[in-house]
């Protein structure tokens, strides 16, 4: 299964595809859809819109994975984060993709077993889990390979379910 998990923002959203057979996972690819500063939101969101199509296209995910929105103190953030999440859960609905959505913590609880490991842990794991020899820069796209695998324990947990 091919899963493109999702870090959102409206300067760098980060994406991570990776691979997943049976417990195994792999990164496929990584990297940011970038905007500038100064740019105004209406034409920052078409980029990302089209750079997250274009790597949906490229790699043809049978699931999209976004980290939720979480909310501290800066209003106008929080606001910007929810523009580009929509984008991104969009660019997934276009094309009939399944979104699973999941709080940091989750994230954090799946990639490192402790719910409130710090940025560095989950980073350091996420190049452990995918054999990578470096933590992926800049820190977006670290994250947005760790709610892909989060998604893949997800769904694996799942299995075992059924």
């Amino acid at each position: 299964m091919i899963i493109l998990g999702i870090d959102p923002g409206t300067a760098i959203c980060g994406y991570g595809v990776i691979r997943c057979e049976g417990n195994r996972l792999s990164a496929v690819a990584f990297g940011a859809v970038t905007t500038e500063a100064g740019t105004p939101m209406p034409e920052r969101l078409v980029t990302i819109a089209n750079g997250l199509d274009q790597i949906i296209a490229m790699y043809q995910p049978e699931r999209v994975a976004i980290e939720e929105l979480f909310f501290n103190r800066n209003v106008t953030t929080a606001l910007t984060v929810g523009q580009a999440r929509g984008v991104a859960i969009l660019s997934a609905a276009r094309c009939n993709i399944p979104v699973r959505e999941y709080t940091p913590g989750q994230v954090k609880q799946a990639v490192t077993g402790y719910g409130r490991a710090d940025k560095k842990q989950v980073q350091e794991m996420v190049r452990m889990l995918l054999a990578l020899p470096a933590v992926p820069k800049p820190d977006d796209v670290a994250d947005a390979l760790a709610v892909a695998i989060c998604c893949a324990h997800s769904l694996a947990g799942e299995a075992v379910w059924r």
